[in-house]
């Protein structure tokens, strides 16, 4: 009997875990729908301009040999992305778990912003929602059980709008376009293989150091202090993001893995790796 009780409460639970999994994604899937649209409408999608060398004349050398390499002559200007990516991220110290995820995001350049929505698994049946969202200059960000149930998050304060900015130009690795000077990015060299790039959105500066390889490749991308989420505040903490495997997709060079690293006064603590599997520049 009491086996059948146990075997009766297990199938029970399964049963909702299962039903909340499907009335999570209903409702996400319409949130989300609502977010692109809002996402694209203050967006310019239809751009007119094509990648010249007079776009970079101006630039450092370093800068000027990665377009050179990345961009053919007569690229079309990326106005929106969408892309696809699957990996392993944690939240925790350098020693805690890692949890499988997939994800999709949707970019526009002009202005800059992005939805970033995401799945982790934590154990078979329990799934997490991250969205991570940054437009008109504002970021947000929420965690969600199923999609369905708060667990926490962030809106709208300068740091976080700082961060997303500094996300925003650290992955146009992947919209190489967007880091031209005429979209709106700052370069100044440091010496022979770096350069800092800067942008300015929304009342929000975002400042990285570009490392190029001897193939004019973006090795990685460094900030000195960006915003680290700390109990109920920031804390600016530097921060890494490498980038790797570079392969040619609608006539340009992106990096198709990489990781990111925040540096952490004791350690150094790996907390997101992941690849692309899909990426599109007319979403």
């Amino acid at each position: 009997m009491q086996s059948k009780r146990f075997l009766s409460g297990v199938l029970g639970l399964i049963i909702a875990f299962l039903t909340a999994g499907f009335i999570g994604n209903i409702i996400q899937k319409r949130q989300i729908v609502q977010q692109i649209d809002r996402l694209h409408r203050t967006a310019r999608i239809d751009r007119d301009g094509v990648f010249t060398t007079d776009d970079i004349a101006s630039v450092p050398d370093p800068v000027q040999g990665y377009f050179t390499n990345v961009l053919q002559e007569g690229q079309e200007y990326v106005s929106t992305v969408r892309l696809k990516q699957e990996g392993k991220l944690r939240s925790g110290g350098a020693d805690s778990d890692w949890k499988p995820f997939t994800a999709t995001q949707h970019i526009t350049v002009d202005p800059p912003g992005f939805l970033w929505n995401a799945t982790v698994r934590l154990w078979p049946l329990i799934r997490l929602r991250i969205t991570d969202l940054y437009r008109d200059g504002n970021g947000s960000a929420a965690i969600s059980l199923f999609g369905v149930i708060p667990l926490g998050g962030d809106d709208q304060n300068p740091e976080l709008n700082e961060g997303e900015l500094l996300r925003y130009l650290a992955e146009a690795v992947w919209y190489p376009t967007a880091l031209l000077p005429s979209q709106g990015v700052h370069w100044t060299a440091i010496d022979d293989s770096t350069a800092m790039a800067t942008i300015e959105y929304g009342g929000a500066t975002a400042m990285l150091t570009f490392h190029f390889t001897e193939n004019d490749e973006v090795a990685k991308v460094h900030a000195a202090e960006r915003p680290r989420r700390v109990d109920n505040g920031y804390e600016p903490t530097p921060w890494t993001g490498h980038w790797d495997d570079y392969q040619t997709v609608n006539g340009m060079r992106i990096p198709t893995t990489g990781e990111v690293v925040w540096h952490l006064p004791e350690e150094d603590m790996t907390a997101w790796q992941g690849q692309l599997i899909d990426i599109n520049y007319a979403d």
